[in-house]
This record gives structure tokens, sequence and C-alpha cells, in this order.
């Protein structure tokens, strides 16, 4: 089945070439130009990957982001216009999967798409490290349905969130630098000034009831990385 993306972006011209490139490469693009207009049709389709411009009329990308991220689980790809901090960390904030800074080349545009499809459940079953269930005290965190607990509460989790925590879950008890999580998770090295990490951490930490001021559940150890606590979950 082909995937389903709705790309919201007001600047006509590149929206055609973009959806032309894509469905040129099997994926079925539909285009919305309006922000206002946008969380509405994320929530009523439902695709498989929301391409979100920031710059929008009506109502802006961050927004739009933040309105549809509790009822949408699709992935949230954002499109900055300018490779600054401000706006990447603010987007994963409200809850974005992903970011890319314009303009950006369709080659590079539809290999992170893929390597966010990528992250997807599959139907069917999958080899058997895909299917593992890890438990840490009250703590449990589950591949094969992408879900986490913590005790009887579940924990919505965005797909970039889940797959970092699982990352983090995986080596507990060992530190992983910055490099080490860009590497998995989005394919390129730490260039000394990418603060994604950072931003999913503080907002898993949230989600986790960890102590931003003294997090015993996922720790930063200074010059080194984050290191999920084997302990610490009851």
């Amino acid at each position: 089945m082909n995937t389903r993306i709705l790309l919201v972006e007001d600047d006509e011209r590149l929206a055609d070439l973009t959806a032309e490139y894509l469905t040129k490469n099997d994926m079925l693009v539909s285009i919305e130009p309006r922000g206002d207009k946008a969380e509405a049709r994320i929530l009523a389709e439902q695709p498989d990957l929301v391409i979100l411009d920031v710059m929008l009329p009506g109502k802006d990308g961050f927004e739009v982001c933040r309105a549809v991220r509790q009822q949408y689980r699709g992935v949230i790809l954002m499109l900055t216009a300018r490779d600054e901090d401000f706006d990447q960390i603010l987007g994963l904030e409200m809850g974005a999967d992903d970011y890319i800074a314009k303009p950006v080349q369709p080659r590079v545009l539809l290999a992170r798409i893929k390597a966010l499809l990528r992250r997807l459940p599959a139907g069917g079953e999958g080899p058997a490290g895909e299917t593992a269930t890890m438990v840490f005290g009250q703590f449990r965190i589950s591949q094969a349905t992408r879900t986490a607990s913590l005790g009887a509460e579940a924990i919505d989790l965005t797909t970039a969130e889940f797959d970092l925590l699982w990352l983090l879950a995986s080596h507990a008890g060992n530190v992983l630098s910055r490099d080490d999580l860009l590497q998995e998770l989005r394919g390129i090295g730490f260039d000394g000034l990418d603060r994604s990490i950072d931003a999913r951490i503080s907002r898993l930490r949230k989600k986790l009831n960890d102590d931003p001021e003294n997090p015993t559940r996922i720790k930063t150890v200074r010059g080194k990385g984050y290191l999920f606590s084997k302990h610490d979950w009851n």
C-alpha cells in the first residue's frame, strides 16, 4: 500500500514540485495550503505522514502540530525556513517527530521520510528483537505495540519519543552520547549544535515523572551523554 502524505505548504510552486517528486516515488500526496484547515484534515484523514511548514496562513505550523498531536498517531515532519535552534526545538516541543530546514533537496527529503516511516509498526510478526518487552520496576515498554506505561498509566509518546526511549532502555545502565543517539535515530552525527536530543530528553523526563532538576531515571552524564537507569522505577 502506498504511503499517504499530507503536505501542508502555502508555496504553491514548491508544494507542486514536492508532491510531483514524492508521487514518482510511489507516495500518495495531498496538499493543504492553509494552517487553519490543516488541523481538521490531519485528524479526519489520518495520513501516514504530515509534512508541515512553519509559516502558514491562518495558523502556523507550531500551533497545528500542538493541536493534533494527541489525536494523530502518524509522523510529523516539520519544515523550518531557517536552520535555527529556536524553530527546531519549538517544533519538537510541540510534538513533531523530526524537522528539516528549507531549502531542502528532494532526495534528502525523501530519505528523511523513508527513515521516519521505517519506525512505524508494520503488520505481521517481526524479528524476535523487534517484539521484545522490557520491564524496569513499574516501567514497561513494548516494541511490538510501541507502547510504554508507568504503573497503571499509559505514557503518550510521539514516534520519535518512543524510538529514543526504546534506544535508551535497550542500553540501560550504559551511557549513550548525543552522537550515538543521532547516528542511530537520524543517521547523522552530532555537530555540537543540534539540540533535538536534549529537547526530546526533556519531554521524556516530564512524561516519566523524572525530576528535571535532579533526574534519576534518565540521567545526564556531564560531558558524555545520557544514561537510562535500571533502577528508580518504583
